[in-house]
């Protein structure tokens, strides 16, 4: 899987109240404070706006090992391995045993900044997704899957992380004086089966309950920041590769979250 990858992609629809209307969306080590100092609030930052690379991995040879989706619960022979970004293994781009057709190994940039990186964070490609898929358990019948149907599922997954990231810019615009650099994406996780409380809110008032679940902690000019990403089926697929509706929000835990939603609360209650 890919970067906060719940396999298919966005119609962005903020579900809530607690969602921004205006300006978008997806654990392990913090920024470093040096990035943010003396950050001018201009169109043209600083050197100090930009960041360093302290051992960051080469941009398209092993940025796999940090954008792969969290197996939890995966029986790895070497735990040690795996990256604390994204709790996964290292890349795997060779065929499966039994692999019923070729698969592509290009990969894709996303738009995301990865923190404390001058690089952004890097898509699997194919036959990485594939890979994954099976260390999930998943197995497919040669009549159930094509080589077209997994270029879909790249072009959805792909087009689902960048939903999410411009729904947390959205939110993210409020503390725009604050981190003039913007925000970046340190590390992510999936919780498929653990529903937030507003998920479970919603399913008790007769609503279904999301497929797939991403905490997305963000880089705020050196304050860590946890989204909460819930997934919802949209319907049929777009021409555009969209079709999950996506729940974005701060996770409650910090006194600002807590006053961003209630100020977009209250901004879209009386809109």
């Amino acid at each position: 899987m890919g970067l906060s990858a719940s396999t298919p992609a966005a119609t962005i629809q903020t579900k809530n109240a607690s969602e921004p209307q205006t300006a978008s969306p997806p654990s392990g080590c913090p920024m470093h404070e040096q990035k943010m100092r003396g950050c001018p609030m201009s169109t043209k930052p600083d050197a100090s706006c930009e960041s360093t690379t302290s051992s960051v991995p080469a941009h398209q040879d092993r940025a796999y090992e940090y954008v792969q989706c969290p197996v939890t619960g995966a029986v790895l022979e070497n735990k040690e391995n795996l990256d604390p970004s994204n709790l996964m293994p290292p890349p795997n781009q060779m065929p499966a045993p039994d692999q019923p057709f070729p698969l592509s190994t290009a990969r894709e940039e996303s738009s995301i900044p990865r923190a404390d990186s001058e690089k952004k964070w890097v898509y699997p490609s194919e036959q990485m997704f594939w890979n994954a898929m099976l260390r999930k358990g998943w197995k497919w019948k040669n009549e159930d899957i094509s080589q077209e149907d997994m270029y879909n599922i790249i072009r959805i997954h792909n087009q689902n992380n960048e939903q999410a990231w411009t729904e947390i810019l959205k939110w993210e615009a409020l503390h725009a004086t604050e981190c003039p650099c913007g925000p970046s994406l340190i590390r992510f996780g999936g919780k498929a089966k653990e529903y937030s409380p507003r998920a479970r809110i919603r399913s008790w008032m007769g609503y279904e309950l999301p497929f797939d679940r991403h905490d997305w902690i963000v880089n705020r000019c050196g304050t860590e920041v946890r989204y909460i990403i819930d997934y919802y089926d949209g319907g049929e697929v777009d021409k555009d590769y969209q079709f999950t509706i996506l729940d974005v929000r701060p996770a409650l835990d910090s006194l600002s979250a807590v006053w961003d939603r209630m100020k977009v609360a209250w901004w879209r209650w009386t809109s």
